[in-house]
């Protein structure tokens, strides 16, 4: 199954996290780094990303761990929030039991129970993990992953192994595809129900 979309804020976002994992710590060398143990550790962790006095986005964690041989920030319990102009409210929100941040390529694995809303865009994702790619713009899980898709109007659906083109804007699942996408048409303000099953597809 097949979907496009029209706008999207996962590269915000996930843009976003590398900007808190990329925070850099002059506490020199250690003999830690030989032994694979972690370079720097926080714990009750809450960042705040300001621009020109309005909040751009909050990130909160219960424990950081960063290994700067193996170029990774991993986090545990964590979520973030996004503000919209002008800092005045959330746009989107997110969290995960565990992340895993590639400080040099800017890839990121969220595992444990991901959730990411983005109210702009009308939509709620639920998984278990989620893997993004920053240089070709791609968030999947696993081939075998379940995942949930929920918009505000009552479309509900699910399917298993999700894999996102942002550039391409096209949102696609590799089998097990069920649910109720509901199609809303600006002009006539009718609603289309569309029920999901197997391979369909939806434009």
């Amino acid at each position: 199954m097949m979907i496009f979309v029209r706008n999207l804020l996962l590269i915000t976002l996930f843009s976003l996290l590398i900007v808190f994992a990329s925070c850099t710590f002059d506490y020199g060398e250690s003999e830690s780094s030989t032994r694979e143990l972690p370079d720097l550790i926080m714990e009750n962790v809450d960042y705040m990303r300001v621009r020109s006095a309005d909040p751009l986005a909050r990130f909160q964690a219960e424990r950081a761990e960063r290994y700067e041989k193996q170029g990774l920030m991993i986090l545990e319990n964590f979520s973030f929030e996004q503000f919209g102009e002008r800092g005045e409210e959330v746009n989107a929100f997110g969290k995960a039991g565990k992340a895993e941040v590639n400080i040099d390529t800017s890839d990121v694995i969220m595992d444990k129970g991901v959730r990411i809303e983005v109210e702009s865009e009308d939509i709620i994702i639920e998984t278990n993990q989620l893997e993004w790619k920053d240089s070709p713009k791609l968030l999947f899980t696993g081939d075998d992953e379940k995942v949930f898709i929920y918009q505000e109007n009552g479309t509900g659906f699910s399917g298993i192994g999700l894999y996102v083109d942002v550039r391409k804007r096209l949102w696609e699942f590799k089998s097990a595809v069920d649910g109720i996408f509901i199609h809303e048409e600006k002009e006539t303000e009718d609603e289309e129900l569309i029920e999901l099953e197997g391979e369909e597809q939806v434009e």
